[in-house]
């Protein structure tokens, strides 16, 4: 990914960058800012843009469950813009790992919305950064008040996660956004797994849970990719995505997922193309 900001940078890029993310040197509760450190070291110096009218975030103000924060990202490209959205990065400016997940869009997948659930650690500014097809980089924030997400403990006890480890589910949504127009469609992707942040503590031996997390996934139509993730201990437990697409013909949907402890997991469902 593609950075943006440096201390070598020119008065005049500061000035216009400055004005228009309105990015100030502390964040809302007071604290130091952490987001001038994130986009130097996550984007590597490449310059952003105001993302108003080319992606947006809606996240809740206040969470009512600081480990199922729901986020929902929107590609607002108007349709004579020549460019597309290549990736959008979902960074959570103070959590532990603040990369929660970047989000590759597949090339003929025309994905419109992408929305999940998250952990949050502490009041935070939440960002989401599209990259698009000429390079550029466009960004939008949300602050988001919530606390302990990234250590609320398991909502099951480990023997249980670990006997549902891998399992995957995917359906077309009957019930799809009514903004959607024909032949666009909404689908889900579920899967079990802790997604253990290693903040974790187990209630009954008192020592943390070793983060084990999944880390890659790749979701596709027959052989084009609708959507691939590369995740971090953000995403909440047993990860969800859902997402707007446009179908190609394919009769099936495939995923494949890895996670940080070398497990590997595949599954596989048929759909009705002319749906």
């Amino acid at each position: 990914m593609m950075g943006l900001w440096h201390k070598g940078a020119t008065l005049a890029a500061t000035c216009v960058l400055t004005a228009a993310l309105s990015w100030p040197a502390l964040a809302e509760d007071g604290q130091p800012d952490p987001w001038p450190s994130l986009v130097s070291d996550v984007f590597h110096d490449k310059p952003i843009k105001d993302g108003a009218g080319v992606i947006g975030l809606d996240a809740p103000t206040r969470a009512e469950d600081a480990a199922l924060v729901p986020m929902k990202l929107s590609i607002l490209l108007p349709p004579d813009d020549p460019r597309k959205v290549k990736s959008i990065t979902l960074v959570i400016d103070e959590n532990p790992a603040p990369v929660a997940a970047v989000f590759e869009i597949g090339e003929k997948a025309q994905i419109s919305s992408i929305s999940t659930r998250v952990r949050v650690n502490q009041y935070t500014n939440v960002h989401a950064v599209a990259e698009l097809s000429d390079g550029s980089l466009y960004a939008v924030m949300r602050y988001v008040k919530a606390a302990g997400g990234c250590s609320a403990p398991a909502a099951k006890n480990l023997d249980e996660a670990n006997s549902n480890l891998g399992q995957m589910k995917f359906r077309e949504l009957a019930d799809a956004d009514a903004n959607l127009a024909p032949p666009f469609k909404e689908g889900v992707f579920m899967m079990k797994h802790p997604n253990n942040s290693g903040l974790q503590m187990d209630q009954i031996t008192h020592l943390y849970v070793p983060a084990r997390y999944v880390d890659s996934l790749r979701i596709s139509q027959g052989e084009d990719l609708i959507l691939a993730v590369t995740g971090g201990i953000s995403i909440s437990e047993d990860p969800n995505f859902r997402f707007s697409f446009a179908p190609n013909g394919a009769r099936e949907v495939r995923a494949e997922a890895k996670d940080t402890g070398g497990a590997s997991f595949r599954g596989e469902w048929p759909v009705n193309p002319t749906m």
